[in-house]
């Protein structure tokens, strides 16, 4: 590209004075009238450069002349070098070529920037990965890369989320995402946006046919068009609980997702087994006492309650809550308390059953 090719001689130029143009050309693989035409370019740009002819002649910039990398500010110096773990660009075949594209940027920045940009590097750490994740599936993107930047139709083998079975798409990709340290396909199914986990795609195969994706959509639509529909499905199954004082930072941390605030909250259904009390925001919790008698066992210090209002898609994802153990009481609706009593009557049958039957 020419913008690359002007930001190239510029920086030769800043690292060897005067060049000649016949081997800016060999370098940059161009002619030495596309050189001319490029410090023509430059000039008018504003860049104080000159050609000299002649047996020592050659181009040269004014002397004193510097450009800080395009202009790069000291904070953008320093953001440059604060990057996520490596595991996006090891998946990409791209460890070598950051080390190296960081070297050459650190090389090119303005001496006053370099001990902020190099100390910046050695200070913050950036680990997108969660606490305790289990280790994940190494992914082979070759394929799918290759079929992103040659902008080639992909056919794929896939396995959906909780099937054993296969099945076989066409797809026209968009790109690939890499979120929380799992990489995702983008492409266009039958003209209609989807999300392709990359260490489910059992196969897939580059086709000579051309990508057809829709006109003025790009990756980035296409993505937070996936994730909207991801994180905000439905949530018609409306909960109040009660959680254990003690409990309930880890309670947020885990559930968080699933709390309404105030505004989001809604009255009770009238068949739960309870009067519908007003809903408490997250951040404005108290104790459940206020409200609800705190009948549960032990009176010590975090023994309150908390009430808080939920909400799940479906009634079944409400057995999440059986982790919490006796510290997480489901109040309403009826249904939800009698989705985890069936759900801890199974556990029990299952941990019960084989001692009674060996005794």
């Amino acid at each position: 590209m020419k913008s690359d090719r002007l930001l190239s001689i510029l920086l030769l130029l800043q690292t060897r004075g005067r060049v000649p143009a016949d081997e800016l050309a060999r370098r940059l693989e161009v002619s030495t009238r596309t050189i001319y035409r490029d410090v023509e370019s430059l000039s008018t740009a504003g860049v104080p450069v000159y050609a000299e002819r002649g047996r020592h002649g050659g181009i040269s910039l004014l002397a004193g002349f510097r450009t800080d990398v395009t202009g790069l500010t000291s904070d953008e110096s320093r953001a440059l070098f604060v990057l996520a773990a490596q595991g996006a660009h090891s998946a990409l075949g791209l460890d070598g070529a950051l080390g190296s594209a960081l070297r050459k940027v650190m090389a090119a920045l303005p001496a006053p920037h370099r001990p902020a940009a190099e100390l910046t590097s050695r200070r913050i750490l950036v680990d997108p990965d969660r606490w305790l994740a289990r280790p994940r599936p190494s992914v082979d993107l070759d394929v799918l890369n290759t079929a992103v930047f040659t902008d080639r139709r992909l056919r794929i083998r896939y396995r959906h989320g909780g099937e054993t079975a296969t099945h076989r798409y066409t797809v026209d990709p968009y790109g690939l995402v890499a979120k929380a340290g799992t990489w995702y396909l983008v492409a266009d199914r039958r003209a209609r946006a989807q999300l392709f986990r990359a260490d489910r795609i059992q196969a897939a195969t580059v086709t000579e046919a051309p990508v057809r994706r829709r006109d003025g959509v790009e990756l980035a639509d296409a993505w937070e068009a996936l994730r909207r529909k991801v994180e905000e499905r439905p949530a018609n199954v409306r909960l109040k609980v009660r959680v254990r004082r003690r409990r309930l930072e880890m309670f947020r941390r885990i559930v968080g997702p699933f709390v309404l605030d105030a505004e989001e909250a809604a009255p009770a259904p009238a068949d739960g087994p309870g009067p519908a009390d007003e809903a408490v925001p997250v951040d404005e919790a108290v104790p459940v006492d206020e409200a609800v008698p705190a009948d549960g066992p032990g009176e010590g210090e975090g023994d309150d309650w908390v009430a808080l209002d939920l909400a799940y898609p479906v009634l079944r994802a409400a057995c999440q809550l059986l982790q919490f153990g006796a510290d997480v009481e489901v109040l309403e609706p009826a249904a939800a308390r009698a989705e985890l009593t069936r759900a801890a009557a199974s556990i029990t049958s299952l941990y019960c059953g084989p001692a009674e039957a060996a005794e």
